[in-house]
């Protein structure tokens, strides 16, 4: 096969490129090019896509003796990934860039390019499995590196885009084995750190970041009955389940800490109560896809488990189509969940979906 791999200047996208060679594919590198804005040294960056990254993926596709180009996507990344980050923000919602950089650069804008040239498959780095049913459709299942599992980050893949996906590391029992298979390869990126953070942010400093995008205009502090309990200098500045930093004059009639529970941009209010109304039994967006076949009658309620972070606990859930939404039901609740973040539904190792979360249900205000 033709194989496009998308080499981040890592370690492990790296070994992908590698194992695609030797396992007898045509084989081309691309690294994409995805900011044009300053700070994009490696000298106080914490995530991906650097100047120097694309460097290190040159020399590894060098190594591998394999062409190697660099394809600017800059301008989709700032209206596909940056643009939806702050929209989101600016709606009081808390997203994940890197399932949206997945869903529609590395496996959309990349892919789409990529089969127009004549390839036949993507080849990534990513810690998770495609493997195929009796009936020969396709599925995406967890890595066995637990720890490094990223099936999550990519539940947003359609039956389509698994056709032309591969994850060369799928199987690979922990991430120490990849690190001694580039030592022995001569990769020079064998030791290199792994990225983390938003790559897009080089400080890290998510919150500072966005104050030049999202608008900071003082509101009201208020309970869940509407009470006003103080002011803020900007919503962007709290997160669901926050407790510190809330600057409340009074304390709670009960003595307890307060949490963060609900931010309202309409009326530029953070919602503020007790811990307990941060656990969440009901999860529901109309934004979902399959990753791989639909559940066979998707609209009544089957059993599931869900992730809501990248790296984050499985609880058991029903999940079913119920007016355009796919409601979630835990049986085991979540605490601190936020509209924005992505919950990803499994059967055993198997990836089955995912939905943008647009609302949460409170186990206590449910009656729970």
């Amino acid at each position: 096969m033709r194989v496009l791999a998308a080499m981040s200047g890592g370690v492990d996208s790296a070994v992908a490129a590698a194992r695609a060679v030797e396992a007898g594919h045509e084989v081309v590198g691309v690294h994409l090019a995805l900011s044009r804005m300053p700070g994009t040294l490696r000298t106080g960056s914490r995530g991906c896509c650097t100047i120097e990254d694309s460097m290190d993926a040159q020399r590894a596709a060098t190594k591998l003796g394999i062409p190697y180009y660099v394809w600017d996507f800059s301008e989709r990344f700032k209206l596909d990934v940056v643009d939806d980050f702050v929209a989101e923000y600016q709606a009081g919602r808390t997203p994940n860039p890197c399932m949206r950089c997945n869903e529609r650069i590395k496996f959309a804008a990349l892919l789409e390019r990529g089969l127009a040239l004549g390839f036949d498959a993507v080849c990534t780095g990513h810690y998770a499995s495609v493997s195929k049913d009796d009936a020969g459709n396709f599925e995406l299942h967890r890595s066995l590196e637990m720890a490094k599992d990223q099936s999550y980050v990519l539940g947003v893949l359609t039956q389509e885009q698994l056709a032309h996906s591969m994850f060369p590391l799928g199987a690979t029992a922990s991430k120490d084995l990849v690190r001694a298979e580039a030592d022995a390869r001569g990769l020079s990126v064998a030791n290199k750190p792994d990225s983390y953070d938003i790559c897009f942010i080089p400080e890290g400093d998510t919150r500072e970041w966005l104050r030049d995008f999202v608008p900071s205009d003082a509101g009201k502090i208020v309970d869940q009955e509407g009470n006003e309990l103080g002011e803020h200098d900007g919503h962007v500045g709290f997160t669901i389940g926050q407790r510190k930093g809330l600057r409340i004059g009074r304390p709670a009639k009960d003595g307890k800490p307060r949490y963060v529970l609900e931010i309202r941009p309409k009326t530029n209010e953070v919602v503020v109560g007790p811990e307990a109304a941060l656990q969440i039994d009901q999860l529901a967006g109309s934004r979902y896809s399959w990753c791989g076949k639909a559940p066979e009658n998707a609209h009544e309620f089957f059993d599931c488990q869900v992730q809501v972070r990248a790296h984050g606990d499985t609880v058991p859930a029903t999940a079913a189509l119920v007016d355009g939404e796919l409601v979630i039901n835990l049986i085991e609740p979540f605490y601190g969940v936020a509209p924005g973040q992505t919950a990803v539904l499994y059967v055993g190792t198997r990836v089955l979906g995912q939905t943008t979360i647009d609302r949460t249900r409170s186990a206590v205000n449910a009656g729970v």
